[in-house]
């Protein structure tokens, strides 16, 4: 089991990335336990993850900066066999993005992307795309310390053309 110290950043889904601050003692239903407290910079927001077992939150280690071209490659190039039908689409999709995993959910958006070059994309899909780079970004942009429209001019860049 990975152990979290202050000042790591970390991704809780739904929430993004956040800072662990500490390790708190919380009583809950009359049981006293130690919590990883994650503070979510630019918010007063707080999140109390169990120590013993922070996989049940999916809380995972923020992407490293050697990761980044990982990402922005499978902005690219990620393709991803996704059901044809609209209802099926939308719950994989909704499933991806709420797992929380930056290479699926950058595949995912290669896929989005692909497919709204080759025929456009419908409205669910599009809210799909855009909340896929919307989480991407404000990861790289926290990782990297920089605005989320830097993190976006990166992808840009990957694919040498202006976001919409």
């Amino acid at each position: 089991m990975r152990e979290y110290r202050p000042g790591d950043k970390v991704v809780l889904p739904p929430y993004g990335v956040g800072v662990v601050s500490g390790i708190a003692q919380r009583t809950i239903s009359g049981s006293e336990r130690d919590y990883y407290q994650v503070d979510f910079p630019g918010t007063r927001s707080k999140a109390y993850v169990p120590v013993e077992a922070p996989q049940i939150t999916r809380m995972r280690p923020a992407l490293g900066p050697d990761e980044i071209p990982q990402i922005l490659h499978l902005l690219r190039e990620g393709r991803l066999p996704l059901p044809r039908q609209w209802a099926a689409r939308h719950r994989r999709t909704t499933e991806i993005l709420a797992e929380g995993d930056p290479y699926r959910i950058a595949t995912l958006a290669g896929q989005l992307r692909a497919w709204d070059l080759e025929k456009g994309l419908p409205d669910l899909d599009r809210q799909a795309f855009r909340r896929a780079m919307h989480l991407l970004a404000e990861e790289i942009a926290q990782v990297m310390e920089v605005s989320l429209d830097e993190a976006r001019a990166l992808f840009e860049d990957a694919w040498g053309e202006e976001l919409n």
